[in-house]
């Protein structure tokens, strides 16, 4: 050959920064698996080639992530970023209920709150998890096994893709429980939705089924995972199907309410959990990736995730430090309000004493605390 004359270094070298420590199998932790990619036309193991699955594993706290699961989260993609046979990066949960809720609101209540330090720093990981997802340099697909509310929907929502168990469930909720959803989701819905519906999305702590979601394109695919008795799949029956419009509304995908979304919960208990049909479809998107050429494949990538980072730039560090402070205020009563839900059988403040307080001048203090957080049940 021409160029054997040229010294080389051909020992293969470790790009990884982090090492397994960050990484567990009991919760709460985040666990880490490579599973091999399969071919879905003939369901032949691909040789070398892999899917890394990031699991968030909380599931008796809805899979809320702790102080050391969002090490785990950024030491996951960095991981599977400098993993050369890693094709996919798998973003999951534990169980069929959650995806995740958000950050560990006990946590927050009994060690951040009233510590804004504390919380700026927590906050500066939190960014650096965002920041983990966004920046990976393999594609990422978040496999939405349930529930993907306010922390949750912001961490989702920076993956590249989202396919999600049509149980699940997306939303806020931090203006009810002292934050704001400045995690990500200020930034990113206004690109998916208009600016009133991501104004709305962003406020009212409404849930979006994973049908409405997917008809408004905030998702790539909503797959049943649910079966009958009889091993029929069957869709959620919360969530209406048919396409019909209703007081000038297309109610295609929007919960049931009152009596009929009752019965309906009772009906979704008696049926069984089967995620074959959606890990297939991921199995199938996995194998769609793979078959590109991977530098223009992962430029595409990032070409597309500029404009989600582009406004979660501008604002994530000034972010840091409001929510740090925060927990001095409003944070600190919407946390332990919730933390407390056990002992006070309520789970938010008393919002309309407290914006009476606020409009006759009282001054945030232990009295006006004490007057919005619920009393312990007797």
């Amino acid at each position: 050959m021409a160029l054997d004359w040229l010294i080389r270094d051909n020992e293969i070298k470790d790009h990884d920064l982090f090492g397994d420590e960050f990484f567990g199998t009991e919760a709460p932790c985040t666990g880490y698996e490579k599973k091999p990619l399969v071919n879905p036309e003939t369901g032949e193991i691909v040789e070398g080639l892999y899917t890394a699955w990031i699991t968030l594993n909380n599931p008796a706290q809805y899979n809320s992530y702790t102080t050391e699961m969002v090490k785990g989260v950024t030491a996951g993609m960095h991981k599977a970023s400098m993993d050369r046979g890693v094709m996919a990066i798998v973003f999951t949960a534990a169980g069929d209920k959650a995806f995740c809720t958000g950050g560990n609101t006990k946590e927050y209540a009994e060690y951040y709150s009233r510590r804004p330090l504390e919380y700026t720093q927590y906050m500066d990981l939190f960014a650096g998890m965002v920041d983990s997802i966004l920046r990976a340099r393999k594609p990422v697909i978040c496999r939405c096994n349930g529930m993907r509310i306010a922390g949750g929907q912001e961490i989702g929502q920076a993956a590249d893709f989202t396919v999600a168990a049509d149980t699940a469930s997306f939303g806020q909720a931090g203006t009810r429980h002292g934050s704001s959803p400045t995690g990500g989701s200020t930034d990113f819905l206004p690109w998916n939705l208009s600016m009133e519906q991501a104004m709305w999305q962003a406020t009212a702590n409404e849930n979006w089924s994973a049908a409405k979601m997917e008809r408004l394109g905030l998702i790539t695919k909503a797959i049943a995972i649910k079966k009958n008795g009889k091993g029929e799949w069957v869709r959620d029956p919360r969530v209406i199907t048919d396409k019909y419009v209703e007081n000038g509304d297309l109610v295609y995908g929007e919960f049931k309410t009152g009596a009929d979304f009752k019965a309906a919960k009772g009906e979704l208990k008696n049926l069984t959990t089967d995620f074959s049909q959606l890990d297939a479809f991921i199995d199938k998107m996995a194998w769609t990736l793979t078959n590109t050429t991977m530098l223009c494949l992962m430029n595409t990538i990032e070409s597309i995730r500029v404009k989600k980072k582009y406004f979660w730039d501008l604002l994530k560090n000034s972010q840091i430090y409001w929510l740090g402070a925060n927990m001095n205020g409003e944070g600190f009563i919407g946390f332990n309000a919730f933390n407390t839900q056990k002992i006070t059988g309520e789970r938010t403040i008393d919002f309309i004493k407290y914006r009476q307080l606020l409009a006759k001048g009282q001054t945030f203090d232990d009295k006006l605390i004490e007057e919005v957080l619920a009393k312990p049940k007797e």
